[in-house]
């Protein structure tokens, strides 16, 4: 499956809501997330653009727990890859496993994420610990030759919702270490 997705920095997501609510956009679920990042022995994932996480998403008593491995980005424009997900039943013993295979834990990502649905697009909403808010639009696809009529629609979106600029291409967890990079940098000076 490719993954065809688009972030931007959003103001607050009182106002955003108040938007995707007048465009009729569907409120679907709300869930927290927990996201542990590991990089790979062979090849740092960094300079390959590449991502392995461990998911745990809770919504009111459901936990579910997924392995996502997230290929490199295939444009310069959003952060369009393929996406390959399975569930497990232990995050856990999962992470023994790759550990044991010589991956290494990067860093956990946790946010609390509310999900509309809107014509075929996913829209989220992200409360991201130690970010600002963030709103992802993104398409599925099973054929990545469509992915450029996709990328346009989603921006398209974004106008309609009065989102023209702060969009990023990196991930949350890029965005994170960029932010603890600074940080110690600071206290370190």
């Amino acid at each position: 499956m490719i993954e065809v997705e688009v972030k931007a920095k959003i103001e607050n997501f009182q106002d955003m809501e108040k938007k995707l609510e007048n465009l009729g956009a569907i409120k679907s679920k709300k869930e927290f997330q927990e996201d542990i990042y590991f990089n790979s022995p062979k090849v740092d994932f960094a300079k390959t653009d590449e991502a392995l996480r461990i998911r745990t998403t809770k919504e009111n008593n459901d936990t579910n727990i997924f392995i996502t491995y997230k290929g490199p980005k295939i444009d310069s424009k959003s952060k369009t890859r393929e996406e390959i997900e399975i569930t497990i039943e232990d995050s856990e013993k999962c992470s023994k496993i790759f550990e044991h295979l010589g991956f290494t834990k990067v860093r956990a990502v946790k946010k609390n994420r509310q999900y509309y649905n809107y014509k075929n697009f996913e829209i989220s909403l992200d409360d991201i610990e130690g970010l600002e808010p963030y709103m992802e639009i993104e398409i599925a696809l099973e054929d990545e030759n469509d992915y450029s009529e996709a990328q346009d629609r989603i921006f398209e979106l974004f106008s309609e919702l009065g989102i023209t600029d702060g969009f990023e291409r990196t991930s949350y967890l890029e965005l994170l270490e960029k932010l603890y990079r600074g940080l110690n940098f600071l206290v370190l000076r």
